[in-house]
């Protein structure tokens, strides 16, 4: 089941910098573990940015949502949906089973 994750900070920029490096560490160690399909900022990024994550169930996207050092240190906050596809492209089958 897929999961689109949306990213808002909750604190100014002086409080976010500090945790930028281990932010940017988060997504790019989930997305080379194949849990993150898609991370990226927003388009505008007000303040925040989204991914599309899959291969674990609900508790396991919060638990790494939970991990990303923005929101342990209490500077940003996500917004988790858990998604059952309708209909699926052919192509992107694969990318969405639990285990893909």
């Amino acid at each position: 089941m897929p999961h689109p994750l949306r990213l808002h900070l909750t604190a100014p920029e002086e409080a976010v910098g500090p945790h930028v490096p281990g932010h940017v560490a988060h997504p790019e160690r989930h997305h080379a573990h194949g849990t993150f399909l898609l991370p990226g900022q927003t388009v505008p990024t007000e303040g925040g940015g989204a991914i599309l994550a899959h291969g674990t169930d609900r508790a396991g996207i919060e638990r790494i949502a939970a991990e990303d050092p923005f929101v342990a240190h209490g500077v940003a906050e996500y917004v988790i949906t858990s998604l059952a596809p309708g209909r699926v492209r052919p192509a992107l089958a694969p990318l969405l089973t639990e285990d893909g």
